[in-house]
């Protein structure tokens, strides 16, 4: 059987960026596969339909039927073991706390520590919710070890010549074909995988911000 990826949700809303990286979640894992545990009322009434497509739950995980606390693995930056391939086979769920990409990280994976998971986790780099998700799917089904999963930290994300912002986490590098000009030479280069659509937010979140 798949493993299952909870989403505790700590938000009550869900703006433009988190529904950008739970629908990234959507299309990597499938909805069959993904939960979302602790949904306010607002939260609800604000989620996008084809999100409402996973297991959307206002209860939080320990409340999901048929769950219990030793089939949990919680994803937890404080934990003293990595996660494993093996780990699929000896969890059923495994949880994350939403948001995760919180910079400087407020720690709100401890709200859920303290219910008495097990816990692994992901290297010493915070990472977005999509991308913890992802990278845990990749060690569970793909079978690649944590440590030999390609990453980008911190990249810079150019929007023209004199404008760029530097995300203050943790990606996969996915490789992409580019066109070097003027020469038009096409060349392979490591980009992070994010989710669609993410780049035009960015993009409008900087050019807001030069906005009096």
């Amino acid at each position: 059987m798949a493993p299952k990826y909870v989403v505790e949700h700590m938000e009550d809303g869900m703006h433009e960026w988190c529904q950008l990286e739970y629908k990234h979640m959507l299309s990597r894992i499938g909805a069959d596969n993904l939960y979302f545990s602790g949904l306010t009322e607002t939260t609800l009434e604000t989620m996008p339909e084809d999100l409402k497509k996973a297991h959307c739950h206002s209860t939080d995980v320990l409340s999901l039927p048929g769950i219990t606390l030793d089939q949990v693995c919680l994803l937890d930056p404080a934990a003293k073991e990595p996660l494993a391939p093996e780990d699929a086979d000896r969890f059923t769920y495994f949880l994350f706390g939403g948001i995760l990409g919180d910079d400087p990280p407020r720690d709100r994976t401890g709200e859920l520590r303290k219910l008495g998971f097990a816990n692994r986790h992901l290297g010493p780099v915070q990472m977005t919710t999509d991308t913890a998700v992802n990278v845990t799917r990749t060690v569970l089904e793909d079978k690649v070890p944590l440590d030999q999963i390609p990453y980008i930290d911190h990249p810079e994300i150019k929007f023209s010549k004199k404008e760029s912002v530097i995300m203050p986490f943790r990606y996969i590098a996915v490789d992409k074909q580019v066109i070097h000009t003027p020469t038009g030479e096409r060349r392979t280069v490591q980009k992070p995988l994010m989710p669609p659509g993410m780049f035009e937010l960015l993009k409008k979140d900087n050019e807001a911000s030069f906005e009096f």
